[in-house]
């Protein structure tokens, strides 16, 4: 036993070689067998291109599962301050068993007078539309916003009869700020708002509420490339006047306010952008007490276009 070199449990099988294929008498090589075309980058596991496809599928799907339906202007002051400025109603909702009080009141009797259907709902369904949103038992549904297009907004800036004066939005993606940029804009006389087609706030319920109800009669339109249309404005004869905190002159130095004029308001982090500054005519500051270093960007465009519309007031413009 000593002498056996053998391993305890190695078998060789009677006329098999080591290298030998079984079931082909190791006669023929083991053959690679191909695999075919290369797939596409996308279809590849671990490629980028595979990543951001399943990346694009998930968001779509995401997309898909939200419900879209109508907006929803929540709270008895804001439908009842909407319904007061003609803002369009697709149906009042009203929670059952909601406590009577003269706003509710209102709200019906506008809301019949203007041929807006009105609706019983549970409560738990109104929380569902509204969001979670603090309701009141009350909701005004409103369909989605009909924007304008820029050659619209600077029609009816012409056929105004004043000297035209629009505001465009370069980055503002706060809908409290949008909805209150438009209440100034319409309380000082601007002829419309005009917002960038992306990274911009759209018209939604916030942005009514906001608004108080004042973009039913301020038109927003929607420009495709923000810096092209200035520049398009620009050769319309409009001044460009960008809101900007190191702007080579202040309010006090305003002159071209009285002229056609087009104030650009960027966001409240990073201002206006590179480009949209490159194409302004003049920026403008507002001059602050010492220690406070910016406004909200809403706070900030009332301030200027009050100052516009007293200068053209003073003018004769307006």
């Amino acid at each position: 036993m000593a002498g056996n070199s053998r391993r305890r449990g190695a078998v060789r099988k009677p006329g098999t070689k080591k290298g030998q294929v079984v079931g082909s008498g190791g006669q023929k090589p083991k053959r690679l067998q191909g695999k075919g075309p290369t797939p596409k980058a996308d279809m590849r596991p671990g490629h980028p291109a595979q990543r951001r496809a399943e990346a694009k599928d998930r968001a779509e799907k995401s997309k898909a599962k939200k419900p879209e339906g109508p907006d929803i202007i929540a709270g008895r002051n804001p439908v009842v301050e909407a319904l007061r400025a003609g803002v369009p109603g697709n149906a009042l909702y009203v929670a059952s068993g909601a406590d009577p009080d003269d706003r509710l009141t209102t709200a019906l009797r506008m809301a019949a007078d203007a041929d807006i259907a009105v609706l019983e709902v549970s409560r738990g369904e109104l929380d569902q539309k509204t969001g979670g949103a603090v309701h009141q038992g009350i909701g005004l549904a409103v369909p989605p916003y009909d924007y304008a297009t820029p050659e619209e907004l600077l029609r009816g800036a012409n056929e105004s009869g004043d000297a035209p004066l629009l505001v465009a939005l370069d980055g503002v993606t706060d809908p409290r700020n949008l909805g209150a940029v438009i209440r100034s804009s319409a309380a000082f006389g601007a002829h419309g708002v005009l917002l960038p087609g992306r990274r911009s706030a759209g018209v939604t319920a916030v942005t009514w509420r906001t608004s108080a109800g004042t973009a039913a009669s301020t038109p927003v339109g929607v420009a495709t490339n923000l810096t092209r249309q200035l520049r398009s404005w620009a050769s319309e004869g409009l001044m460009i006047v960008g809101l900007d905190a190191d702007g080579t002159v202040d309010t006090d130095a305003l002159e071209v306010a009285t002229e056609p004029v087009v104030v650009v308001v960027g966001s409240e982090g990073k201002g206006l952008s590179r480009l949209v500054r490159e194409n302004c005519d003049v920026t403008v500051s507002i001059p602050m007490a010492p220690g406070v270093e910016s406004l909200n960007a809403s706070v900030a465009t009332g301030v200027l276009l009050a100052e516009v519309a007293r200068r053209r007031r003073a003018a004769g413009r307006t």
